[in-house]
């Protein structure tokens, strides 16, 4: 698959690997995705995104993802139903903060040292690349492209999504700037 991948879409993939190396992480997931997405300049992706707005709110983006990190990656529609149920997400954090220190949730390694190896896919950034594959394979694209990536994480339910959402990025308003129409389906 990656060798369908522009030069592009490349950069966004070692884009995340460099931010999950820099979080200590053990995985790169969905959110590093989206985190190497937003410093992107004169691409596809950074061209719909700029449409959009997010070049004005992409540090409004990027605390969102930073605050959803801090809900151990919980996205506020889960946080809403644990509330239904009476789980104080907000509260629950606190108190772990307050024991093991700010960020304890997040799932960094923080001081546990510098974890050495290859950094391996995590569900959530696999399943974006497989949906960055359908979504070309859907368009007839010949390529992938870091504007499929943008549009698999923005049909993918999950933190990207919501925080995109958020600030005006679906995956119907990135078609509408790329290819002028919402019609193409989600893959």
């Amino acid at each position: 698959m990656f060798e369908r991948f522009t030069k592009d879409a490349r950069d966004v993939v070692k884009g995340a690997v460099e931010y999950a190396d820099g979080a200590q992480t053990g995985t790169v997931d969905a959110e590093h995705l989206l985190r190497a997405l937003l410093e992107r300049r004169a691409s596809r992706a950074s061209f719909a995104l700029a449409a959009l707005g997010v070049d004005e709110r992409g540090e409004s983006v990027r605390r969102a993802l930073d605050e959803a990190r801090r809900r151990a990656g919980l996205s506020q529609a889960e946080s809403d139903a644990l509330a239904g149920l009476g789980i104080d997400v907000s509260e629950i954090v606190a108190r772990v903060e307050e024991t093991h220190g700010v960020g304890a949730m997040s799932g960094d390694r923080g001081d546990k040292g510098r974890w050495s190896g290859r950094r391996s896919f995590g569900r959530g950034a696999k399943d974006v690349l497989e949906r960055a594959l359908r979504v070309a394979v859907a368009r007839r694209d010949r390529h992938i492209g870091d504007e499929h990536i943008l549009l698999a994480l923005t049909a993918r339910p999950g933190v990207p999504a919501e925080v995109l959402a958020d600030h005006g990025v679906t995956y119907e308003s990135v078609t509408r700037v790329l290819y002028g129409s919402g019609d193409a389906k989600a893959g």
